[in-house]
């Protein structure tokens, strides 16, 4: 028998808590819901806002959340892998600002991240 090596314990996710509805959006541009909805089938988005938040700090809010549901303890956790269309910034990776964010720095085991572009996981 192969020795388990890795293991999903458990799934977690974020969202911002500002939407930004079709009938918003069609203020803004000439659009209505009718349209969007029968072109892509989008009612609302999500949209981050606050001054210097950015995708790490959606993935860092998912992350203290699953942290929680799992009673993991971050000092557990031996890999980080991030995938996004929409990095905070194109150099450092976003996992690395991530990591940060969910304070894995002070443990004194140095907890790795990858970034992995959401472009590679299409192809």
């Amino acid at each position: 028998m192969t020795k388990l090596r890795a293991i999903i314990t458990g799934v977690n996710g974020y969202l911002p808590d500002y939407k930004l509805t079709n009938e918003e959006l069609s203020k803004m541009v000439d659009t209505s819901d009718e349209w969007i909805m029968q072109r892509i089938g989008i009612k609302e988005r999500r949209i981050q806002k606050g001054e210097g938040l950015a995708t790490s700090d959606m993935g860092a809010e998912a992350v203290k959340g699953l942290l929680e549901k799992t009673g993991t303890d971050p000092k557990d956790i031996d890999l980080i892998i991030v995938s996004t269309i929409t990095p905070d910034m194109f150099f450092p990776s976003t996992a690395n600002p991530g990591q940060t964010a969910m304070l894995f720095r002070h443990y004194s085991r140095q907890n790795p991240y990858y970034n992995m572009p959401k472009q590679v996981l299409e192809e």
